[in-house]
């Protein structure tokens, strides 16, 4: 049974920088994919980036490429998400993901993400 728990976020001020981590169980970083969403209240969940675990290659977000980076330690089972130059509108609780063992019915990036974590609240204000 896939289980992903997130953890690291936090109140924060504007310019400010998290680790965001995501503690994966069930399966091993060799190959999955293991995507980063955000949800901020009142709106829809957007995409923030992924990192094929197999290729170790990231993709990130437009919107956030140049503040957030995306890493693992296949060692630990676990991906962050290092988010820097945190602005209010990065407010959101935020999601990992991934479509192991198989294909979810939420698809983003081509890819279909099934498992998912609780969630974790990052505010940024001052």
């Amino acid at each position: 049974q896939v289980q992903l728990v997130e953890s690291g976020g936090g109140l924060v001020q504007p310019g400010g920088s998290l680790r965001l981590s995501c503690v994966v169980s069930g399966i091993t970083l060799d190959a999955p994919n293991i995507g980063w969403f955000r949800q901020a209240p009142g709106k829809g969940r957007e995409g923030v980036g992924y990192i094929n675990t197999g290729h170790v290659d990231t993709h990130v977000a437009i919107a956030v490429k140049d503040r957030f980076t995306i890493s693992m330690d296949s060692m630990k089972n676990t991906v962050y998400l290092q988010m820097n130059s945190l602005k209010p509108e990065d407010t959101a609780v935020y999601y990992c993901a991934t479509d192991a063992p198989r294909l979810g019915d939420y698809y983003w990036w081509g890819i279909g993400f099934g498992s998912w974590g609780q969630g974790t609240q990052v505010t940024v204000s001052s």
